[in-house]
């Protein structure tokens, strides 16, 4: 089972060079499509000449108020607003729903507790409660046993806003129990406990559930959505939520430091790969499950799948040395990260979609030499 998240470098091809949307390489490493600087300036060229991409001001207007526009109506929200990164979309949003109530719960494996430097803490003065360690999905029992304790004390300290993220990046994808988010849910909004989702890659998740992305969203007062780590945009991030809880969002922006004086190279990019997404990710899922089957019936292909997982999974193969057997991938058309030990980590994104599941089984069977 994977379980630890790891650095892996990517293969020397992959930094030199990246095919075009066009080429039938697939790309078994990352969420979305690699695009090389010159992909993407000449991409972003044609986007501007045919669909007459207008341009924002600080973030306002263009061809971001239309991304943000599109984005909320997916997930059902009133309105959405374009954030540079999803550190400050996660950050934002908790410290807008809790209040003045500094207290907020959270996946102790999540991307606002682990890798944000405190910055809810630091910057806002939240106090951010950690449940299931080492794992994705905290229970309604746990979040129920935190409120309560936090109003035990001397000093009452309600909690004011409880996050999900799901998928949990440092559990490899696993997504966070959507009975148990339901119950959450249901709870925390009998309490008027706001709740935000960390949906980074919730519509990678989607494609794996078949529930849309607005089911999600229904569940919750706001979500984020990465835009570049599958809509393949150089950077940025979207928060949906209620107009009057966003409206100002546009001040504490720009007080934060992220209100950017042009953010439509970004915004017409991830619009581009946002439309017909939710089509292209499901044949690519259809597509490596057919593969996996192929490939379990060799006994030289060894698959491990995370359970209740996503897009992440193990490869090791036998009868070749596995830095050898990467070469020989890269050969076949099918770009791997660099293994570490015997095992492959790899990843299904839409690059998968490129060609039958026939001819990417017969790729990692050639590369066997």
């Amino acid at each position: 089972m994977v379980r630890r998240r790891a650095i892996f470098p990517l293969p020397l091809a992959a930094l030199q060079a990246a095919p075009a949307a066009s080429d039938p390489r697939v790309y078994a490493y990352g969420d979305g499509v690699p695009l090389t600087p010159a992909e993407y300036s000449r991409l972003l060229a044609s986007l501007a000449g045919s669909d007459g991409v207008a341009a924002d001001s600080y973030s306002l207007g263009g061809v971001v108020e239309k991304l943000e526009t599109r984005m909320a109506s997916l997930l059902g929200k009133e309105a959405a607003v374009w954030l540079p990164t999803g550190t400050l979309a996660n950050h934002l949003a908790v410290r807008l729903l809790a209040g003045g109530k500094r207290r907020v719960l959270v996946q102790a494996e999540s991307h606002l507790y682990n890798d944000c430097g405190d910055c809810a803490q630091t910057l806002s003065g939240l106090h951010l409660v950690p449940l299931a360690k080492g794992r994705a999905t905290f229970s309604l029992e746990e979040a129920e046993r935190a409120a309560n304790e936090a109003m035990l004390g001397r000093v009452e300290v309600p909690v004011g806003a409880i996050q999900i993220e799901t998928p949990v990046r440092r559990r490899d994808g696993e997504r966070f129990d959507f009975t148990e988010m339901k119950k959450i849910s249901a709870w925390a909004r009998d309490r008027k406990i706001g709740l935000h989702l960390d949906g980074a890659r919730l519509f990678l998740e989607s494609g794996y559930t078949s529930r849309s992305v607005k089911e999600y969203g229904d569940l919750f007062d706001t979500v984020y959505v990465s835009l570049y780590k599958y809509f393949n945009a150089a950077s940025g991030a979207v928060l949906a939520g209620p107009k009057a809880l966003l409206s100002g969002l546009f001040h504490t922006r720009r007080m934060f430091g992220g209100g950017l004086p042009h953010v439509w190279p970004f915004a017409a990019v991830a619009l581009h790969y946002l439309e017909g997404f939710d089509r292209r990710f499901r044949t690519s899922v259809e597509t490596a499950e057919r593969v996996f089957s192929t490939l379990r019936s060799d006994s030289n292909f060894e698959i491990e799948r995370v359970l209740n997982g996503t897009n992440n999974f193990r490869m090791r193969v036998s009868g070749v040395n596995a830095p050898v057997y990467q070469g020989r991938l890269e050969a076949a058309g099918i770009s791997a990260r660099v293994p570490t030990g015997d095992w492959f980590a790899m990843q299904v994104n839409e690059t998968w979609a490129r060609l039958p599941a026939a001819e990417i089984a017969a790729r990692f069977r050639k590369a066997l030499g």
